[in-house]
């Protein structure tokens, strides 16, 4: 194996699959990238048994081969390397020689037949996507995930697959976050996948804010997203996912109409002073105003008003701010519409006219 590359041209690919790449490993293979030259240019493969990311590379291949070398080496010399300078890359003797501009380092591999690959796709629906769509879907539910909830289907992100729309579904036992996205998808309706943690943080990182498509695969045991130059695969979590309609609140009859800056700063402020463990602050309703109180061990206390449209009843509720705060900063209209019951009961949060985003958020007692 033998070809040149110019120094970026090979460290976008590295950046781009060293995220899986494990410091610590059970096989040593798996702090290895998968290079492997051909005909149609390079390909950089990192897995960690639970997601594979694969990247591509147009490039002309003097002697082409596949080995494996080691991840974050490799990344690491290319990218203390001067910009701009041009690299070769050769195997000798079960040895890798990088080369470029007056370094030379000499690395030790590992055969490419260790090398643990994704087993093929089977019985896949697909639906495309733009890159900017799946990502803004994703990034207005993920943070609702479990995390090492021993409920292991919490840990991850479910995807409801509808023929004309993808709905995604997050929820960690306290708060859920519910998201629509259009998009034409093949076979029968209602099938849901839950996607592990790692791999929904690996597709934030990497899905462009572009409308360059995206092609989702998903089959009995694994997901693949591929880009033009990037293909992702992950394992699916073997679980149900809970009834999440049972748990969004209808019927609310009381909503609140406000400002979701001014919101979202106002939480911010009275946070402060919310206790550091439970994240405990307290809401107030009168007709057209909302007072938001916090208070700590320490006997500190915070008070903010705030202008709001409501007529109903007076009401006082608690909640964990930061599960608020993350609810208002998923949505990007100008105002927020909070529906609440009573002081037991959950509120939803949704955008004003559409259920196309919706935020559940169990209250406390303080």
């Amino acid at each position: 194996m033998k070809f040149q590359i110019q120094r970026e041209t090979l460290l976008k690919p590295l950046q781009q699959v060293i995220g899986v790449v494990e410091r610590r490993q059970t096989l040593p293979v798996l702090g290895n990238v998968l290079v492997n030259a051909g005909a149609t240019g390079l390909e950089l493969t990192a897995t960690d048994l639970e997601v594979e990311l694969q990247a591509r590379v147009a490039l002309e291949v003097e002697e082409p081969g596949e080995i494996t070398i080691p991840a974050r080496k490799l990344f690491d010399i290319c990218r203390t390397l001067p910009e701009g300078v041009n690299m070769s890359i050769s195997l000798k003797d079960d040895r890798i020689l990088v080369q470029g501009g007056r370094s030379r380092f000499t690395l030790a591999t590992l055969p490419a037949s260790e090398f643990p690959l994704v087993e093929p796709m089977a019985g896949s629906r697909q639906f495309a996507v733009a890159q900017r769509d799946f990502r803004e879907l994703i990034e207005r539910t993920h943070f609702s995930m479990a995390q090492q909830d021993v409920r292991y289907y919490l840990n991850g992100l479910m995807l409801e697959l509808n023929p004309d729309s993808v709905r995604a579904v997050a929820t960690d036992g306290h708060r859920l976050a519910l998201s629509d996205m259009v998009a034409s998808v093949d076979g029968a309706e209602g099938q849901q996948v839950i996607v592990p943690r790692k791999g929904i943080q690996e597709l934030v990182r990497l899905l462009d804010d572009s409308d360059v498509q995206a092609q989702v695969e998903i089959g009995s045991n694994h997901i693949r997203v591929s880009t033009p130059e990037l293909r992702f695969t992950s394992k699916l979590i073997d679980g149900r996912f809970p009834d999440y309609q049972r748990v969004v609140p209808k019927g609310g009859d009381k909503t609140v109409l406000a400002d979701r800056e001014s919101l979202r700063q106002a939480l911010t402020r009275t946070s402060i002073l919310s206790n550091e463990k439970y994240r405990g602050i307290r809401l107030n309703l009168d007709p057209d105003v909302l007072r938001i109180q916090a208070h700590n061990p320490e006997q500190e206390q915070a008070d903010e008003e705030l202008e709001v449209e409501y007529q109903g009843a007076a009401l006082e509720i608690g909640f964990n701010v930061t599960y608020l705060l993350d609810a208002l900063a998923a949505l990007h209209t100008g105002q927020v519409e909070l529906i609440l019951s009573d002081s037991n009961s959950s509120c939803l949060i949704q955008e004003p006219g559409t259920t196309r985003c919706q935020y559940v958020v169990m209250p406390m007692r303080l």
